[in-house]
C-alpha cells in the first residue's frame, strides 16, 4: 500500500481503540482483584493458548509462508471491541469482556515483537524478513493503541454524556473503514486473492472456532459460571484483526501478511453470529 493508504489505516485502528477507551473506566481494571481467577483463565488463553493454537493451525495445514505469518501475526494481537459487542448480544459478563480486552490490548504490546519476529523467522528463509526492532515496535504500538484507549478513558471521566454520544458513530465509523481497508486489500492482491483465500479462510476459521471451543471449556473447567465462561470464549476467539492488518502493513510493510487478519477479520462476524444465537438459545441461567 502507498503512504496514504498506511496513514488511513493507522489512523483507524487509531479511531477504534479511542472508541474502546470511551466505553472504559478506571474500575474495568479494578477487576482484576475482584475476579482474580476469571481474568487469569482469560489472560491465559490470550497471551499463551491462542499463539500455541495458531503455530499449531500454521504447521499442521499447507500454505505459503506469508499466510502463515499472518495467521501468527492475528494469534499475537489481543481481543477487539467487536468482542465486546459478540459478548453484550450473546448475554455473556460484559464487564469480564472489557476488562480482558483491555488489559490483553496493554499486554501484548510487549509480546507483539517477540511472536511476529519468531514466526517471521520460522517461516521465511535466512536473509528473506527483516526483523522487527522490539522496542520501536512497542513504541509504535503504543502510540496508536494506548494513547487513544488513555484519550478516550479521559473523554469518558470529565465528559461522560459526550463520550456515550460519541461511542455509536465511532464504533460505526470504524466499521466502515475497516470495510474499506478489506476491499484494499483484496484489490492489491487479487491476483493471488483466490489462492491466499482458499489457505487462509480453512486456517482462520479454524482458530476462530478451536480457540472459542478451547475458551468456554478451559473456563467451565475452573468452575467459572456460565456467563463468565462464555466471555471468555469470545474473548479467546474474537481478534482485534484491524491492528493485525496493521503491523502487517505499517510495521511489515507487506500486505501479503494482512490477507489472513482481513479473512479472519469478515468470518468471525459469521462465527460471532452463531455464537450469539447460540448462547441466546441456550439463556442466562449460571
Amino acid at each position: 500500500m502507498d503512504s496514504l493508504s498506511t496513514i488511513i489505516l493507522a489512523g483507524a485502528l487509531v479511531i477504534i481503540m479511542l472508541g474502546m477507551g470511551l466505553s472504559l473506566q478506571t474500575t474495568d481494571f479494578k477487576r482484576i482483584f475482584l475476579y482474580p481467577k476469571a481474568i487469569f483463565v482469560g489472560l491465559t488463553n490470550q497471551l499463551i493458548i491462542l499463539p500455541l493454537i495458531g503455530l499449531a493451525i500454521a504447521l499442521v495445514f499447507p500454505m505459503q509462508p506469508e499466510i502463515a505469518i499472518g495467521i501468527m501475526i492475528l494469534s499475537a494481537c489481543p481481543g477487539g471491541p467487536t468482542s465486546n459487542l459478540i459478548s453484550h448480544l450473546a448475554k455473556a459478563d460484559l464487564a469480564l469482556s472489557v476488562t480482558l480486552t483491555a488489559l490483553s490490548s496493554l499486554i501484548t504490546i510487549l509480546t507483539i515483537p517477540f511472536i511476529v519476529n519468531f514466526a517471521m523467522e520460522k517461516f521465511l528463509g535466512a536473509g528473506e524478513f527483516i526483523e522487527l526492532n522490539v522496542l520501536s515496535t512497542i513504541a509504535q504500538i503504543f502510540i496508536i493503541v494506548v494513547i487513544p484507549i488513555i484519550i478516550g478513558m479521559l473523554v469518558r471521566k470529565f465528559r461522560p454524556v459526550f463520550a456515550d454520544k460519541m461511542g455509536k458513530p465511532v464504533r460505526i465509523a470504524s466499521g466502515i473503514v475497516l470495510g474499506l481497508i478489506i476491499v484494499g486489500l483484496v484489490v492489491k492482491e487479487r491476483a493471488n486473492f483466490v489462492v491466499y483465500f482458499e489457505q487462509a479462510g480453512i486456517a482462520t476459521l479454524l482458530l476462530n472456532v478451536i480457540t472459542m471451543g478451547v475458551g468456554y471449556f478451559s473456563a467451565k473447567l475452573f468452575g467459572l459460571k456460565r456467563k463468565a465462561s462464555r466471555s471468555i470464549a469470545i474473548e479467546s476467539g474474537i481478534q482485534n484483526g484491524t491492528l493485525a492488518i496493521t503491523i502487517a502493513v505499517v510495521l511489515l510493510e507487506n500486505t501479503t501478511f494482512a490477507i489472513a487478519p482481513a479473512v479472519y477479520s469478515l468470518l468471525m462476524f459469521v462465527t460471532g453470529g452463531v455464537l450469539i444465537y447460540w448462547f441466546n438459545k441456550q439463556g442466562e441461567a449460571a
